[in-house]
């Protein structure tokens, strides 16, 4: 008996299923894709003056930061400032309650040293207690 030999069949890669499927996927990576925009906020940066504007000392007292994160506070009328006995929050937090005024201005004096987290810091505490008037002091540079 003589079986014939199967006829070659005819090897074709179908390209429609594989262009669909691509398709499908590029919509889909397209449609979950979020795009974010980049976020910009608007600084208006204070400047420094010749002249600096006189403030009243009676409604405004200095907060003193030191490049180790130390803090001292100059009430008003007094001459000196007095250093905290310690860096901890609790302690700024009682010693600004005792003379906080929602009116009154803090002026901040921090070290050009000093760490960006005690100065974030203060103004958290300042910031709780109601005093919402914070200056920052600043000192022109001579250049030589």
């Amino acid at each position: 008996m003589k079986f014939s030999e199967p006829e070659p069949e005819d090897t074709n890669i179908e390209l429609t299923p594989l262009i669909d499927v691509v398709f499908l996927l590029l919509i889909f990576f397209m449609v979950s894709t979020t795009f974010t925009r980049e976020a910009t906020i608007k600084v208006n940066l204070p400047e420094v003056s010749e002249q600096a504007e006189e403030q009243d000392e009676q409604n405004s007292f200095e907060l003193y930061i030191g490049k180790d994160a130390s803090f001292a506070l100059k009430k008003p009328g007094e001459e000196k400032a007095s250093l905290l006995r310690s860096r901890d929050p609790a302690i700024l937090r009682q010693a600004l309650r005792e003379i906080a005024d929602p009116n009154m201005l803090m002026v901040i004096r921090a070290d050009r040293k000093a760490p960006h987290e005690a100065v974030v810091q203060a103004m958290d505490v300042a910031g709780k207690l109601g005093i919402l008037r914070i200056s920052f002091a600043t000192q022109k540079v001579v250049e030589e």
